[in-house]
């Protein structure tokens, strides 16, 4: 078995497939470096010199820059690299590169539920939620006590400002309305910021089943839960009354997220979901792909594959603008991105982080730029304006309609979603071993000679079969993270 993989004709570094002690002779194609150093699992060590200030190159793009002369044979890390940013350097847009085509799937249809404004879920939950933090103890509560209900407790409704607000009852409307979502609970205080008789009676004219549920109103809160217990237990047996029944393919949103990524995600578990992602659009799904703090470096190989100039200059324009509330702030985004997890599996700069990172996104044109937790207009790939934060993304593209998300670890991240079955992919074998009640699915055979079509194929079966309802692990272990991006500050 090889010891070390190259990624690219162009690349000056090569990456360990084992943990490599100093002084071994490694065959890298055509030619042989013998280690300076102990080279970790993963971590990148240099095929030829790169002389202080020189580009180190990876995917056949760079990287960042060497901050010493480095030798061939030596590990390449954060002790040597550093990103090009520091430099002006911005990626280039790269060559046309087409993932491999994956099998269309044995089947055509999932079973999903078939809503009365014509989406469709893959859950029929009876969603309790919260309209503000104030009933968090009151909406858990009904959540232990009314088993099959989902509760929603959170930190918004009160003490926020302008966008703040905004964006929370954009969220919280998307999550009540949402096709996974057959019913929903509305437990309110009664004094909160967020409109919650208006949102009610907003969702109830457009056919949605919403009941309200006021704490002040009906005694506090242990009248509150006993009150919400019947409702609740009311509305679980209008929803049982639904049946799944086959969905087209093309009416499946899926969301693509990474967390805790390690220097294999970008080669297996990305590219993976990328070809999925492929696939899916080519059967005229919609694959919504996000953090956009995760585009650094990257940004403009995103952008030149959008459908028109204004789309791409949507995706610069986004990724400037979060540079600049950083720099505002006294603060470096390359401070948190890579993050220490990331580094210590083999990442060193943002630009590696996010050449690996937009790899879930596929080859197809990006047909939308949507603010966040707003729903898709077009059909394909569109991106949402969201940060890195992991469970800030996931609830911004589930709020966008993302029925399901597939989301790549190489460190071993369990976060869930509250309405949305999350299917974990690890990057690498070890940790599926390691983390198997975690991890749904492995994409480190490819390591061992699997091929991306294989495995992506082997993939897309699996979404297919959660879509139907097959419970993802995190469902199973009850991981509901959920958390809404800040746009201003509380009061």
């Amino acid at each position: 078995m090889d010891k070390a993989l190259r990624l690219h004709p162009r690349d000056n570094v090569a990456l360990a497939l084992e943990s490599l002690p100093p002084g071994v002779t490694v065959c890298v194609g055509e030619s042989a470096v013998r280690t300076r150093d102990r080279i970790p699992y993963g971590h990148k060590f240099a095929l030829s010199p790169i002389p202080r200030g020189d580009r180190v190159i990876k995917y056949g793009h760079p990287i960042g820059r060497a901050t010493r002369d480095i030798s061939p044979g030596e590990h390449v890390h954060v002790h040597n690299l550093g990103s090009g940013r520091t430099y002006g350097d911005t990626a280039l847009p790269e060559e046309k590169v087409d993932l491999p085509k994956v099998p269309r799937p044995s089947a055509t249809h999932f079973l999903g539920f078939r809503r009365p404004d014509g989406r469709t879920g893959v859950r029929n939950h009876v969603l309790v939620l919260a309209a503000v933090h104030c009933v968090n103890g009151v909406v858990e509560r009904i959540g232990q006590e009314v088993p099959g209900t989902v509760a929603l407790p959170h930190i918004y409704g009160c003490s926020q400002l302008g966008e703040d607000l905004e964006l929370t009852v954009r969220v919280l409307r998307a999550y009540a309305s949402h096709p996974n979502v057959g019913a929903t609970l509305l437990v309110g205080l009664g004094c909160e910021a967020l409109p919650t008789v208006e949102l009610v009676e907003e969702l109830r004219s457009k056919g949605y089943v919403i009941e309200l549920l006021t704490v002040q109103e009906v005694g506090g809160s242990r009248a509150a839960v006993e009150r919400g217990k019947a409702m609740a237990s009311e509305l679980l047996r209008k929803v049982r009354e639904a049946r799944r029944e086959p969905i087209p393919l093309s009416e499946l949103v899926v969301g693509v997220e990474c967390g805790g990524s390690d220097a294999w995600s970008g080669i297996t578990a990305n590219p993976v979901v990328g070809a999925v992602a492929d696939a899916l659009v080519g059967l005229g799904g919609t694959v919504i792909l996000s953090e956009v703090t995760e585009f650094i470096g990257a940004e403009r190989i995103l952008a030149a594959r959008a459908v028109s100039p204004e789309v791409g200059e949507e995706i610069l324009r986004a990724v400037a603008r979060r540079e600049a509330v950083a720099e505002e702030m006294g603060v470096d985004l390359r401070g948190a991105q890579p993050s220490p997890g990331n580094m210590e599996g083999g990442l060193t700069t943002i630009e590696e982080k996010s050449l690996g990172a937009i790899a879930k996104g596929g080859t197809t044109p990006v047909m939308e730029f949507l603010p966040y937790g707003e729903s898709p207009t077009a059909r394909g790939l569109v991106v949402m304006d969201t940060s890195g934060n992991d469970p800030e993304s996931v609830t911004g593209m589930v709020a966008g309609g993302a029925q399901l998300v597939l989301f790549t670890t190489g460190r071993g991240t369990p976060l869930g979603n509250p309405i949305a079955p999350v299917i974990k992919i690890s990057s690498n074998t070890p940790l599926f071993e390691r983390m198997r009640d975690d991890i749904d699915f492995d994409a480190g055979p490819i390591l061992r000679g699997s091929s991306v079509t294989r495995v992506a194929g082997e993939l897309l079966e699996l979404l297919i079969a959660v879509a139907g309802g097959k419970l993802t692990r995190a469902e199973e272990w009850g991981h509901r993270e959920f958390a809404i991006e800040a746009r201003a500050p509380r009061v």
